[in-house]
């Protein structure tokens, strides 16, 4: 088995942003001595839900922190940015961490992210696409050129180059749209699956991605897809289902509450504790995300649901350990556990390279 951690470093009220950053630096740390092969941070903007807008600023720093644990991307928005930059600032990476980018792309979160940046999201799947091919014909090809919808570009060389020859490993987030898997899948790329999708849409999202590569003569087996879940262990099953409520309610909430800004702004200096008085909708229950999108319990309870999602071919476990705002020293005492009596169990780590 290969084992990943991801985070997108939310930061609820009442915390501090420049703890929270050195806390994920600090998990990432553990997870390399624990033996997880790879790390992976989300890209988020404006919002609490995440401060990891500057993903590859904080790989960087993690990469001098650590020596052997790949540093995933989880996911860049590539729309959000001049691709030629996204593809000089990830070569930067990858030459500091000794070639240990792993570059998941997706579209994102529409809403207030592409309103902030002035995106129109109608074009979204163009762009997301050119932008993509952009960075990888950057990493790739001398003297660049490309004329296409949104960009062009004439006889550009990028310095530095990257370090993994011919490209550092390129991972799509796709969901629900066909549009998305297909682009994936023809370019060669890698899969990767959200946190936030249930875990039934996503067994199948896994099974036709492995079945439409065969399609298209790329191979690509399960094993090699990161299926990330959020992830706790404690002792008990009280204590896990104790110790994650208010955080995975918190993450529900910020989930439903981001849809509400359609006109600019977002919910950082608003207080969510207003909104949860004045609300009509309800996000999904506790329950419905322990069946659907969460491992959360005892080690016995993990072991039976990691088991599970073997028999349908996973064999790269990504887990959310730091969700919502729990502390960090519950976070490293349940990666911990994991480590000292999951991972025998289930399958022994190894290298993601």
């Amino acid at each position: 088995m290969k084992y990943a951690i991801f985070t997108h470093v939310p930061w609820p009220e009442g915390t501090d942003s420049a703890k929270l950053l050195a806390h994920a630096a600090a998990e990432v740390g553990l997870a390399e001595d624990l033996g997880f092969a790879s790390a992976w941070i989300a890209e988020h903007h404006f919002t609490r839900y995440g401060v990891g807008s500057s993903a590859l600023v904080l790989a960087s720093y993690i990469a001098g922190r650590t020596s052997r644990i790949r540093l995933g991307t989880g996911v860049l928005i590539p729309t959000l940015h001049n691709p030629i930059r996204l593809a000089e600032d990830a070569a930067t990476m990858d030459a500091v961490s000794g070639g240990r980018l792993d570059a998941g792309f997706g579209r994102g979160v529409y809403g207030y992210e592409y309103g902030g940046f002035g995106v129109d999201p109608a074009t979204s799947q163009a762009h997301f696409r050119e932008s993509v091919d952009i960075v990888q014909g950057l990493w790739t090809t001398p003297e660049f050129s490309h004329e296409g919808e949104f960009y062009s570009l004439n006889k550009v060389s990028l310095a530095p180059p990257v370090v993994q020859k011919p490209h550092p490993p390129i991972y799509i987030a796709a969901t629900r749209t066909p549009e998305t898997l297909e682009y994936c899948i023809s370019k060669g790329h890698n899969l990767c699956i959200a946190v936030v999708m249930d875990t039934a849409p996503a067994l199948d999202l896994l099974k036709r991605f492995v079945s439409k590569s065969a399609e298209y003569g790329v191979n690509r087996p399960a094993s090699e897809v990161p299926f990330f879940r959020y992830m706790y262990v404690a002792e008990t099953m009280e204590q896990a289902r104790r110790d994650t409520a208010a955080h995975l309610e918190w993450v529900l909430d910020m989930l439903l509450w981001r849809g509400f800004f359609q006109d600019g702004g977002s919910e950082v200096h608003h207080k969510i504790g207003d909104w949860r008085k004045t609300r009509t909708e309800v996000p999904a229950t506790l329950d419905y995300v322990h069946q659907n999108r969460a491992i959360v319990g005892d080690p016995e309870y993990c072991i039976a649901r990691i088991e599970e999602l073997k028999r349908h071919g996973v064999r790269y476990l990504g887990a959310n350990f730091a969700m919502g705002g729990l502390s960090h020293a519950k976070v490293l005492k349940s990666m911990e556990l994991f480590a000292k009596e999951i991972m025998p169990r289930v399958g022994m780590p190894e290298s993601a390279t």
